[in-house]
């Protein structure tokens, strides 16, 4: 069978982010997704109206169902909610240190939706970053967890936090022309992309682009490897996407 990555995230019922991202961009990776819903969300895809977390003993329940059912290669976590599904994840990675590990850190939608207490949620993270195989935040969630402005010192700072790689998404910045992403490991610079910036914003290109990575990590890419074909992916995705209200947010074609 397929590598397979295992997914927690929350599903949205618009499909263009959570859970059916990760589904989409995990196959097109490749490879085969496994899920444990972390919150049953209300949201469209312009707008996020609220959320129900999964509790913590059923979030591990629906993990540890899988885990020896499927050859589980790689875990990629999105939108989490609450302290305790952080701490139940935390928890789960302890338990299976030979699992890689794909961190979206996720604090809210797109469209400004609150997906958690941003604060409680960011205290919380601390406890993930050391597990990870790579981190991928926006620069307004780099911001957030390191409560440093400068990019430089707030992507050091995740690493003096325990960080092993990160890839620093680039889209929130003042860039009209292009959108740079830097890939570091061990606080170190490894690679830096710049592509167009497309017209628009777009319902979940992060939870595209984290999973697409978890998906080639699965599969036996290095993870430097593993950026770049993601990153490649998405632009086409991203490209092609449809638009279900005039003016607002796109939804990534993943297929």
């Amino acid at each position: 069978m397929r590598p397979t990555v295992l997914c927690f995230s929350g599903l949205d019922p618009s499909g263009g982010a959570g859970l059916q991202a990760d589904i989409e961009a995990i196959g097109q990776s490749g490879a085969h997704a496994a899920i444990a819903c972390t919150a049953l969300t209300i949201q469209n895809s312009q707008q996020v109206f609220g959320f129900e977390a999964t509790p913590k003993a059923l979030l591990l329940a629906q993990a540890n169902a899988v885990i020896n059912d499927l050859p589980i290669r790689c875990v990629k976590s999105g939108m989490l909610g609450t302290t305790d599904n952080i701490a139940a994840l935390a928890e789960f990675l302890q338990q299976h240190p030979d699992y890689q590990y794909v961190l979206d850190p996720v604090l809210v939608a797109n469209s400004g939706g609150s997906l958690g207490n941003q604060a409680t949620l960011v205290k919380a993270f601390a406890e993930l970053i050391p597990l990870a195989s790579i981190i991928t935040p926006n620069t307004v969630e780099l911001r957030a967890l390191t409560g440093e402005n400068d990019l430089d010192l707030a992507t050091q700072k995740l690493f003096a936090m325990g960080a092993k790689a990160v890839l620093v998404k680039g889209g929130h910045e003042d860039t009209p022309e292009y959108i740079r992403n830097a890939l570091y490991i061990q606080g170190e610079l490894i690679s830096e992309t710049r592509c167009p910036r497309l017209a628009g914003e777009y319902h979940g290109s992060g939870c595209s682009l984290a999973s697409f990575i978890a998906g080639r990590l699965a599969q036996g890419d290095a993870l430097k490897t593993a950026v770049q074909h993601a990153e490649t992916w998405l632009f086409g995705v991203l490209k092609n996407a449809e638009s279900p209200v005039e003016g607002g947010q796109k939804i990534p074609k993943r297929f």
